[in-house]
C-alpha cells in the first residue's frame, strides 16, 4: 500500500492542507472564474439575453453559445488543478503524481479501462430508460452544437473531474488517512465534503437538498472506496470524468447543472429512481472492476500505517 502512506513522508502539518485546500478551491473560483463572470456581464449589459434564474449556467438564456459556455466554466477548474500543482510541491515535498496513487507513474490503464466500463454501464441504463419512457425525453441533434460539444467535453471535462479527484480522494483522503489511520473514514469524510461542495448546483435547488446531497455523497464514497481498494485514484479519476463526458454529451435537463446541446432533453427528472440507478450502476462497476484488479476488500479494516514525524 502507497497511496494513503505517502501522507506520512514529509512537512505534513494540518494547517498546510488547509491553506493548499484553500488556495487551489479559491484561485478556481475566483480567478478561474472570471472569464465566465466577465462574458456574462457583457451579454447581460448588452442586453444579448438574461440570466436564467433557475438555472444560471442556462448559457442560450444570455444568447452565449453553451460549448463557449461549458469551455469558461471548465476554465475555472483548469486554473484551479494549475494552482494546486504548482503549490503541492512547495508546501508538501511531493508531486501531484504522488497524491495520485503515491508513486511518480500515473496507471493510465486504469483509467481508461474505468471509464469504458462506465461509459458502457450508463449507456445500458440510458437505453433501458429511454425505452421505457420514450416520451420522457426529446431528441436534441444539432451537427453544428454537437460535434464542437464532443470535443469541448472530451478535451476539457476531464480537467475538471480531476480536478476534483485530486483533491478529494487524492491529497484530502491522503491527508485523513494520515490524521485518523481509519479507511473507511478516509472515504467517507471526503465523500460529505464533495457533497456539500455541489450543494449550490441548480439540480439541489430544483430536486431539493435533501434528496440530491444522498446522491452526491454516495457517488463520492464510491469513488473514495474504489480509490482504497485501488491504492490509488485513477480508476475513480476515469469513472467521473466517463460520467460527465457521457451526461454532457447524450443526455441534460432544464435542472442540470451542466446546459449542453446535449443529444437528448430529459423533461422529468425523477431524483429517487435516479439514485436507484446510480447504486445499482456503481454495484455493476465496482464488481467488474474488483474482477478485474482483484481487489481486496478486506483492506478497508486495515489500519492506515505509517510513522507521523
Amino acid at each position: 500500500m502507497k497511496h494513503l502512506e505517502r501522507a506520512f513522508i514529509g512537512p505534513n502539518h494540518w494547517w498546510r492542507y488547509i491553506l493548499v485546500t484553500l488556495i487551489a478551491f479559491v484561485g478556481a473560483q475566483v480567478i478561474g472564474a472570471l472569464p465566465l463572470g466577465m462574458v456574462m456581464m457583457f451579454y447581460t449589459l448588452s442586453g444579448k439575453g438574461t440570466i436564467n434564474p433557475e438555472n444560471q449556467m442556462d448559457f442560450t438564456s444570455l444568447g452565449i453559445d453553451p460549448n463557449i459556455g461549458l469551455a469558461l466554466m471548465i476554465l475555472s477548474f483548469i486554473i484551479g488543478l494549475t494552482i494546486f500543482v504548482l503549490i503541492l510541491k512547495p508546501f508538501h515535498k511531493r508531486n501531484y503524481k504522488e497524491v495520485i496513487n503515491g508513486t511518480t507513474t500515473i496507471r493510465w490503464n486504469k483509467f481508461f479501462y474505468s471509464a469504458a466500463v462506465w461509459a458502457i454501464v450508463s449507456a445500458v441504463f440510458l437505453a433501458i430508460d429511454y425505452f421505457i419512457s420514450p416520451a420522457n425525453y426529446q431528441f436534441n441533434l444539432n451537427w453544428s452544437l454537437f460535434i464542437p460539444l464532443i470535443l469541448v467535453a472530451v478535451c476539457l471535462i476531464p480537467f475538471q473531474t480531476t480536478f476534483e479527484e485530486i483533491l478529494f480522494r487524492g491529497y484530502l483522503a491522503q491527508a485523513v488517512g494520515r490524521w485518523t489511520r481509519n479507511r473507511w473514514l478516509v472515504a467517507i469524510l471526503p465523500a460529505i465534503f464533495f457533497g456539500l461542495l455541489h450543494a449550490f448546483n441548480p439540480e439541489v435547488a430544483a430536486h431539493g437538498f435533501w434528496i440530491m446531497m444522498p446522491q452526491y455523497i454516495f457517488f463520492g464514497a464510491v469513488f473514495g472506496f474504489i480509490s482504497i481498494w485501488d491504492d490509488g485514484i485513477e480508476s475513480a479519476m476515469g469513472v467521473h470524468a466517463a460520467n460527465n463526458v457521457f451526461l454532457a454529451i447524450f443526455v441534460t435537463s432544464k435542472s442540470s447543472v451542466m446546459q449542453t446541446p446535449a443529444l437528448l432533453v430529459q423533461d422529468t427528472i425523477n431524483p429517487t429512481k435516479d439514485f436507484i440507478i446510480l447504486i445499482v450502476a456503481s454495484l455493476i462497476m465496482i464488481a467488474v472492476l474488483a474482477k478485474k484488479y482483484n481487489w481486496n476488500f478486506a483492506v478497508l479494516n486495515q489500519k492506515v500505517e505509517g510513522e507521523k514525524e
